[in-house]
């Protein structure tokens, strides 16, 4: 049960980020459709079905349909998996599950998205029925958040998580058929017509996001210390850091839109490869709203919020511990040991800990120093490699074999990470797996080692520069992005959110880095130059964060 349970915290988290993403770009695909590619099919050509208003629709109904079809599968995973803990917790029938608030809302937005799927693979489907899916979907999905929980004020919160929902769909649901509309237009006066209904767009879903986003921090936060001190504070003041990096973005794609007005001749080459950062970062956003799902509100922690004090005397600069606490010492270990020796004689003496169980993992003052000596040491290696990279950029050739540095930090993490289980502790491997954060552990360790030996071969010259060169961006985001969902089984949530405001910047510069790097690679000079050189400072800030990295 306790698998289940962790399975499901962890699982779910990832599950409702997809599920999230495939809606969001399922609607925002039917509502280009119906506000962008249906009515600027003729002014693009749609004479010939090969036509860029023919090719523009087509494409938008392609990208919606396949977003729809992911959003099923999310979907029905999350109601299985969540339905299965249910029924195992309180024995109830199939039925009875099914009938819950949060089965029968994904259900609602499996049926929307369904006919969305067929409709849209039928071809000309009437636009309002479309829209009229669109707003089905989007009134389910807000049974399932935070606002459809509150006992007071309920119907507005649920307003405002839907118009927030409708603002992401509308923009960064709308962004791939934005870029696959910029990739079918062949003129300046397409790229005009395509990014100023896009930019209106936009300027529509920026205006939902904000005032809904203003009401629930009002009501959710609550106060300025919920914002630095708590854990769902801290992902909310991620999400606006990326929204103002969107913003910015779409700022600049907007000028060079209105450049397009007074010379078609302008380069849009800026143009498509912004939009595709945007669609990186809004993915980051996506799955930090997700985050927030799974903790609780601010406003709900009134006596446990984090003083600014305890968060400046934690953050405050020290020397990195470089000598590491024997192995005997922590809390399991030493644990089990006591066991052994009290179970002299048996066969079989009972487990300190069981991976999966219910029980949070004890720790002492070592367990504290083993932690913050293995955050240092990967500090070193993280900084190393932001300076090599940085003296790649200025031309030092034999700087270009930085990429080899990971694998030595994904050695020194596979055998630090988790001390109780293999190679080091009495678990076996496959047993940990059970214990999710230890899953996710490996699960970074094979991210880091395969970027590592990936981009190696791609500076020296093995694997060339086109899309093999691509991998390092979009690894590097997407791990990142996925440092916004992981979670520390501490008991403490005290604790626990001053470990989530050191990892949510490292998080963040994560994705910048990603972003950044790809910029290098996709754009044209001097601005691919200039992006070259922000993603080494990203991974040097990240090693500067971890090596004053503290639990205590």
């Amino acid at each position: 049960m306790g698998l289940l349970v962790g399975l499901f915290g962890y699982l779910g988290i990832i599950l409702n980020g997809l599920g999230l993403i495939a809606q969001s770009a399922a609607l925002g695909g039917v509502l280009f459709l119906v506000l962008l590619a249906r009515p600027f099919a003729s002014a693009l050509g749609d004479s010939a079905p090969e036509g860029v208003g023919a090719l523009v629709r087509r494409d938008s109904a392609r990208i919606a349909g396949w977003a729809a079809l992911v959003l099923i599968v999310c979907q029905a995973g999350s109601v299985a998996l969540s339905g299965a803990v249910l029924a195992a917790e309180v024995h109830l029938s199939v039925p009875a599950v099914l009938s819950a608030p949060f089965a029968l809302s994904g259900l609602v937005q499996i049926a929307a998205a369904l006919a969305l799927a067929v409709l849209l693979a039928a071809g000309r489907t009437p636009s309002a029925l479309l829209v009229a899916l669109v707003a089905v979907d989007l009134a389910a999905a807000t049974f399932t958040t935070h606002g459809a929980s509150r006992l007071s004020g309920r119907a507005l919160l649920m307003g405002a998580e839907g118009l927030h929902q409708f603002g992401a769909a509308i923009w960064i649901g709308g962004l791939p058929c934005f870029v696959a509309a910029l990739a079918r237009c062949r003129d300046g006066a397409a790229f005009r017509r395509v990014g100023a209904r896009f930019s209106r767009m936009s300027m529509a879903g920026v205006g939902c996001i904000l005032l809904s986003g203003i009401a629930m921090s009002v009501v959710f936060v609550g106060s300025l210390q919920g914002f630095y001190g708590t854990a769902y504070g801290v992902m909310v003041a991620a999400k606006i850091v990326m929204f103002l990096a969107l913003l910015a973005l779409g700022f600049m794609n907007f000028r060079l839109v209105e450049r397009l007005r007074r010379d078609p001749d302008v380069s849009v080459n800026r143009l498509k490869r912004f939009a595709e950062v945007e669609i990186v970062v809004g993915i980051g956003v996506i799955l930090a709203a997700v985050s927030l799902t799974s903790a609780p509100p601010a406003a709900d922690l009134r006596g446990q919020q984090v003083s600014w004090a305890a968060i400046v005397a934690r953050n405050a600069p020290v020397w990195p511990r470089l000598a590491s606490p024997a192995r005997d010492t922590l809390a399991l270990p030493a644990l089990q040991a006591k066991l052994d020796a009290q179970a002299a004689g048996k066969a079989d003496p009972p487990a300190a800990f069981i991976p999966g169980s219910d029980a949070v993992a004890p720790r002492n003052a070592a367990d504290i120093a083993w932690s913050e000596y293995n955050h240092h040491w990967a500090g070193i290696f993280v900084a190393l490699i932001g300076l090599l990279a940085l003296l790649g950029q200025g031309g030092a050739r034999w700087a270009r074999h930085w990429p080899l540095v990971f694998l030595g930090l994904a050695a020194f993490l596979f055998f630090r990470s988790d001390p109780e289980a293999w190679p080091l502790g009495q678990i076996g491997f496959l047993a940990s797996m059970r214990d999710i954060e230890v899953l996710q552990h490996r699960f970074f360790v094979l991210l880091i080692a395969a970027f590592a030996l990936f981009e190696w071969r791609v500076r020296a010259g093995a694997l060339g520069a086109g899309r093999a060169a691509l991998v390092f961006p979009i690894l590097t985001a997407a791990g990142g992005a996925l440092l916004l969902t992981h979670s520390h089984a501490i008991a403490n949530i005290q604790d626990q959110m001053l470990i989530e405001l050191t990892h949510t910047p490292i998080a963040l510069l994560g994705i910048a880095a990603g972003c950044a790097r790809w910029l290098e690679l996709r754009l044209d000079r001097p601005s691919s130059r200039a992006a070259g050189w922000v993603w080494p400072v990203c991974f040097a800030l990240v090693g500067l964060l971890l090596l004053n990295y503290r639990e205590a």
